[in-house]
C-alpha cells in the first residue's frame, strides 16, 4: 500500500487555521442582541423597569436589568430601542388556525395560541411546522379535534354517542399527541364525567364550550376552562330546561338562547356562580370580542373596519356572514338582544374576577369578522372596559394565559425564559389600546419589524 500523501504546508496550515477558528466560535458562544433603553412591563404585575436592558441570546432571555452600571456581555449586539416599552409576546387562548392566518398573529404581536378545534390531522401538521420553522408561525398548541354529542355540531369533530365512545375518543386524542382536550356543546355530564376521567389518564386539561352542562356542573367535574362564558347563563337560573332544548335543536338556536338570555340574568345569582367556578379554579375564556362582534353583525360599520384587509378576499368569501346571519335566523330583535346582553357579561367579569378568578384572553379568529391577531388587541381593550386594570389586562393575555396552555416558559419577560417579546412605541399601562402601537416582534429570539412582517400579507 502506498505511503500516505502529506498535506503540502500552505494546506496543512489552511486546516490548522480552520481548526483554530472553529475553537475560537466555540469559546465565544452564540451571538446575542441585547435590547437597550426601553421600558420593561414583565408580565407579571410588578412596577416597570424603566431605562432597561434586556439580553438574548439564542432563543432564550439571558439577563433583564437596569441599564445603570450594567456590563454588557461579549459577543452582544445592542439595538437602541430607548423611549419603547416591552412587554410578553401576546397569547390567544382560543382561536382556530389556518395557515393563512399565521403571519396575521406574528405581525399583531401574538406569539403563540391555543388552537381548539380543527381536523386533527391538519391541526397537528401546522403545529408540527411551526415547531420546525417551516414556515412563518406563532407557537401553536393545540386540542386537535373536538369531541362532541350526536349528531355532531361539525363532521370533523369527534362523535361521543355515549360514555365509551366518549373514552374512545380521548384515547385516540392522546395517542395522537394533542395537547388539550375539547369538548362541544351536545356534550351532556355523563359524557363529561366520562372524558374527564380518561383525560386525566393522559393529564391532558379540558377546554369546554357548554351546551347541555351547566358551569357549575362543568367545573365540578374537572374542566381547566369555559369557554364563550358558557354555561354561565344555564347556572344562574332556576330551570335550564329551555336552554337545553335549544341547543338539543341545533348550534344557532341555542347560541341565541344564550346569548339572548344575559339581558334578564339577576346579579346576584350570577354573583354566585362566579364565586362557585373561581373556588373550582376554572379559567374563563370569555372572548368579548366574539360576543361584542356578533352583537353588531346588523352595524355597517363594522364592515368597513380597515383592519379587515388583511384577511384574504378568498377567506372573506369563505366567511359569508350574510348567509351565516340568514342560517342563524337572527332579527333586528336579536342583534339589540345580544347588545342589551353586553354589559351583563361584563359585569359577570368583575365579578369573577372579585372571586379571585382568572380571566385570560381568547378570540375565536379567524372565525368570521374576527381578524387574525388584531382581535386580541380588540379583547384586551374589552377587558379593560369591563373591569380589568391595564396591568391586569396585559398579564391576562401573557403570563395567565401561558399559565392556561401549560406552556411556562411563555408570557413573563425574564431571564431563562424563551425571547418572544414586542418592543411598542406607546405605553400600554397608560392606554391598552397601545399594544396595537408594535414597532418590533421577537419570536424564537428573532428579531421583526412589524411593517416588514405586514408589508408581506
Amino acid at each position: 500500500m502506498p505511503a500516505p500523501l502529506r498535506p503540502t504546508l500552505p494546506r496543512a496550515a489552511a486546516v490548522l487555521a480552520a481548526a483554530l477558528t472553529v475553537l475560537g466560535c466555540r469559546d465565544k458562544g452564540p451571538a446575542g442582541i441585547a435590547l437597550v433603553g426601553a421600558t420593561v412591563i414583565d408580565g407579571t404585575g410588578g412596577p416597570p423597569l424603566r431605562n432597561a436592558v434586556v439580553v438574548v441570546r439564542g432563543t432564550r432571555i439571558e439577563a433583564v436589568a437596569s441599564r445603570d452600571g450594567f456590563r454588557m456581555p461579549k459577543h452582544t449586539e445592542q439595538v437602541d430601542v430607548s423611549g419603547r416599552w416591552i412587554i410578553p409576546g401576546l397569547i390567544d387562548a382560543h382561536a382556530h388556525v389556518a395557515r393563512w392566518a399565521l403571519p396575521r398573529y406574528i405581525g399583531w404581536g401574538v406569539t403563540a395560541v391555543r388552537d381548539l378545534h380543527n381536523q386533527l390531522d391538519t391541526a397537528l401538521a401546522l403545529r408540527r411546522g411551526a415547531a420546525l420553522n417551516s414556515f412563518e408561525s406563532p407557537r401553536i398548541y393545540a386540542a386537535g379535534a373536538m369531541i362532541d354529542g350526536v349528531p355532531t355540531t361539525y363532521p370533523d369533530a369527534l362523535p361521543a354517542p355515549d360514555a365509551g365512545a366518549a373514552r374512545k375518543d380521548v384515547d385516540r386524542l392522546a395517542v395522537a399527541g394533542v395537547d388539550y382536550v375539547k369538548v362541544y356543546t351536545r356534550i351532556t355530564p355523563t359524557l363529561l364525567r366520562a372524558i374527564a376521567e380518561e383525560a386525566k389518564s393522559f393529564n391532558l386539561r379540558i377546554a369546554a364550550h357548554l351546551g347541555l352542562t351547566d358551569a357549575l356542573t362543568a367545573a365540578s367535574i374537572g374542566v381547566a376552562s369555559i369557554e364563550h362564558l358558557s354555561g354561565v347563563p344555564e347556572a344562574a337560573v332556576d330551570d335550564p330546561g329551555p336552554f337545553y332544548a335549544a341547543h338539543q335543536r341545533g348550534f344557532f338556536a341555542g347560541w341565541t338562547w344564550f346569548e339572548r338570555s344575559w339581558a334578564g340574568l339577576d346579579s346576584s345569582r350570577l354573583a354566585r356562580v362566579a364565586a362557585g367556578l373561581a373556588r373550582q379554579h376554572v379559567v374563563m375564556v370569555p372572548t368579548l370580542v366574539l360576543h361584542e362582534t356578533f352583537s353588531r353583525l346588523d352595524d355597517s360599520l363594522i364592515y368597513r373596519d380597515p383592519a379587515l384587509a388583511a384577511v384574504p378576499d378568498s377567506e372573506q368569501a369563505r366567511w359569508n356572514t350574510p348567509d351565516m346571519i340568514r342560517r342563524a335566523n337572527w332579527t333586528a330583535a336579536d342583534f339589540d338582544a345580544f347588545r342589551k346582553g353586553r354589559p351583563i357579561q361584563d359585569l359577570f367579569i368583575r365579578l369573577f374576577r372579585a372571586a379571585g378568578g382568572i380571566v385570560v384572553t381568547g378570540t375565536d379568529a379567524s372565525n368570521q369578522m374576527l381578524v387574525p391577531g388584531y382581535s386580541e388587541h380588540e379583547e384586551l381593550r374589552l377587558l379593560v372596559q369591563a373591569g380589568l386594570t391595564t396591568n391586569a389586562a396585559i398579564i391576562a393575555a401573557t403570563r395567565d394565559a401561558a399559565r392556561l396552555i401549560g406552556a411556562d416558559s411563555l408570557g413573563v419577560v425574564a431571564p431563562g425564559r424563551v425571547a418572544d417579546l414586542l418592543v411598542l412605541r406607546a405605553d400600554p399601562l397608560a392606554d391598552i389600546t397601545n399594544t396595537r402601537a408594535i414597532d418590533r416582534v421577537m419570536l424564537r429570539g428573532n428579531l421583526m419589524k412589524a411593517d416588514s412582517i405586514r408589508r408581506s400579507w
